[in-house]
């Protein structure tokens, strides 16, 4: 599957622009994981941009990740990334644990992703200048992005065996690299 036909699986299932923005986001975080780590950047990025393709139409578990592994599967998608997309929903774990560094980055930046794009949108200045510390600062806010679980976040940098700022300066650097097409560049005076 290249990056086209992976863009064109997501907007035929799509349609919600935060959630393309979060595919966007999450396949910019893997990148970065991928080149960090020595890993391939194109295979990482598919599976960050498509990881939640199917959660529109089937938002409910287990329905969401099983029935786009089930699409996957019909369009001859490579195992690896089908394993990895499974691997992120903890309803399919027992299956799909997070046993391989490709599986565990998708876990570790998909609700840090969120989180970090809510925090931009927050700020005059959005990604410009951000630091892991702001990050920290709301973390510690329940009500703010009370959908996020702080818990995945915390386990995210675990998995990745990185000081949780450590792992935030990275997601917050690969969104900065994205941020035009997530519209978090900085308002122009």
């Amino acid at each position: 599957m290249t990056r086209n036909e992976a863009l064109d699986l997501l907007r035929e299932f799509t349609h919600s622009e935060s959630l393309i923005k979060h595919a966007l986001s999450v396949e910019a975080a893997m990148r970065h994981y991928a080149a960090h780590f020595g890993e391939d950047v194109e295979r990482w990025g598919l599976v960050g941009l498509i990881h939640d393709f199917d959660y529109e139409r089937w938002p409910n578990p287990p329905d969401h990740t099983r029935e786009g592994a089930r699409i996957l599967r019909e369009r001859g998608v490579d195992e690896e990334i089908i394993g990895a997309i499974l691997s992120h929903a903890e309803w399919n774990q027992a299956d799909y644990p997070l046993d391989r560094p490709i599986r565990k980055s998708l876990f570790a930046v998909d609700e840090l992703c969120g989180f970090v794009t809510a925090v931009a949108y927050v700020r005059p200045e959005r990604l410009v200048g951000m630091k892991p510390s702001s990050v920290r600062k709301k973390m510690k806010q329940k009500s703010f992005a009370a959908a996020v679980s702080r818990a995945d976040i915390e386990q995210g940098a675990a998995l990745l065996g990185l000081p949780l700022d450590d792992h935030i300066a990275h997601v917050i650097g690969a969104l900065q690299g994205v941020a035009g097409a997530l519209d978090l560049e900085a308002p122009k005076s």
